[in-house]
């Protein structure tokens, strides 16, 4: 490039930088635009040690069954082996390292999901053997460790500052290819993009939606701004074809510093509890209400003895805001909620009969409640359960001294609960054939380790036993 060309391409540049505007400007590092070119290089050289390949070997898995394998007449008569085990499968992912005094590394949890054996590769091509110290399916979150020296960490920026516009670069293992780099902007904020497919995904969700180059194996790897500082964690993509459409999705690093530091501390992750039953608030209901609004949560159901009822929380009220955001719809109360801490205080906005209302409650822990409600319901399910949203058997539900249960208060329509059989209405009254009266009971005997689940349930008059697995 000729002295005159390089100095046509800065003043370019720069032109570009000031059309954006001067917060643009100031988001460059100063040394970006030193030399003859603008460069990423100088911001890389220092995070990319940071960012790690992790391997995953999973459980061993039979080949597809024929009994007649493993009769021994029949293996002597034919001379067949006996049924062998297939190869281990095996899953490729990215990490971050977030401490490295102490080896920890954020990943996702469907990279880790399953794991027999785990082993990280750094950017010096040094491997270890990691351990899973903690995982939260509910926000797709895990941290493993490796015990390692001379490990460069990365420092986690404030996400809440991000805004649609803002530079990003994703950083992780695409397809294998170690150490790839892409670029971007932020393209939306706050996405909830549900569970494809079926599968467990996220449950708690406030997405960073970026366009930078996204694709499978960059799941756990880190999305920065330009001054190298982490702004989320890739976890998901938009894909018909399965490679990168120009639509991705990242963690944001408050969420991720407030899931992994729980992680660490407790090997799980202890959720805060309002204890409401909520629904969004609909056009309809708002007219219903007679309201000149059309987002938040209506209140369907306050559990007795929980925070919400302490707090004075009653039923048709409508929630607006939780320390000061604005609530939207339903997940954006979920977010509110679960992604706090017991004993955390909230400051609730909300409407009762048309007129403006503020309270106080101090969230409460999932085993001091006999009921959870919708927006809180702390804990994670088996994932054959995801779509669906349950409340206590409440005295004005027809079966109610009748059996002793919990009501299925929602399902969403082609989520695994509905393909399972579930329907809104519905009480489930055991679980594997253990009597429950509670939201936490169910917890307990359905969680994500849960192989099969035999629910007893009434329907109406009527009762049936669902087999899922």
């Amino acid at each position: 490039m000729t002295q005159l060309a390089s100095l046509r391409y800065r003043a370019f540049f720069i032109l570009i930088l000031a059309l954006l505007g001067t917060s643009a400007q100031a988001s460059i590092p100063s040394g970006m635009l030193s030399g003859d070119d603008p460069s990423l290089a100088p911001m890389l050289d220092k995070t990319l040690p940071a960012v790690v390949n992790v391997v995953v070997t999973g459980k061993a898995q039979q080949a597809p069954n024929n009994p007649l394998f493993n009769d021994p007449f029949f293996r002597q008569f034919f001379n067949a082996p006996q049924q062998q085990q297939m190869e281990h499968p095996t899953a490729i992912g990215s990490g971050v390292i977030v401490n490295a005094d102490k080896g920890y590394i954020v990943t996702n949890n469907h990279v880790v999901r399953n794991a027999q054996k785990i082993e990280v590769r750094l950017r010096d091509n040094r491997q270890f053997k990691a351990k899973i110290v903690g995982t939260d399916p509910a926000t797709d979150l895990a941290v493993i460790q490796i015990k390692a020296k001379n490990l460069t960490q990365i420092n986690l920026a404030n996400s809440d500052k991000l805004r649609v516009g803002d530079f990003v670069v994703a950083v992780g293992n695409p397809f294998g290819l170690r150490q790839t780099v892409t670029s971007g902007i932020v393209s939306g904020l706050g996405r909830h993009i549900g569970n494809p497919e079926g599968e467990q995904g996220s449950r708690y969700q406030n997405f960073i939606q970026t366009d930078a180059s996204i694709n499978p194996g960059n799941s756990g790897g880190a999305l920065l701004n330009l001054k190298g500082q982490l702004v989320g964690i890739n976890s998901e993509i938009l894909s018909q074809s399965g490679g990168n459409i120009g639509i991705g999705f990242a963690i944001p690093s408050n969420l991720v510093k407030t899931v992994y530091q729980q992680l660490i501390k407790y090997g799980k992750v202890k959720r805060g509890m309002l204890g409401v039953v909520g629904q969004n608030l609909t056009p309809d209901l708002a007219k219903a209400f007679g309201l000149n609004i059309d987002q938040g949560v209506v209140i369907a159901q306050v559990m007795p003895d929980s925070p919400a009822a302490k707090a004075g929380i009653k039923q048709r009220d409508v929630i607006t805001a939780v320390n000061g955001k604005e609530i939207d719809n339903f997940s954006d109360l979920q977010n509110a909620i679960g992604l706090r801490s017991p004993g955390d205080k909230v400051t609730i906005d909300l409407l009762r009969d048309g007129k403006k209302e503020q309270v106080h409650a101090t969230l409460a822990k999932a085993s001091e409640m006999t009921g959870a409600g919708d927006a809180s319901t702390g804990g994670s399910l088996n994932k054959n359960l995801a779509g669906a949203q349950f409340g206590p058997l409440t005295d004005n539900n027809p079966l109610s001294g009748d059996v002793q249960g919990v009501v299925v208060t929602n399902v969403q329509p082609g989520s695994p609960a509905a393909q399972a059989g579930l329907q809104p209405g519905d009480v489930i009254t055991s679980v594997n054939r253990q009597q429950i009266s509670s939201v936490s009971q169910l917890h307990k005997l359905a969680g994500p380790d849960t192989k099969q689940l035999l629910l007893h349930v009434r329907r109406g008059q009527g009762a049936l036993f669902l087999l899922i697995q």
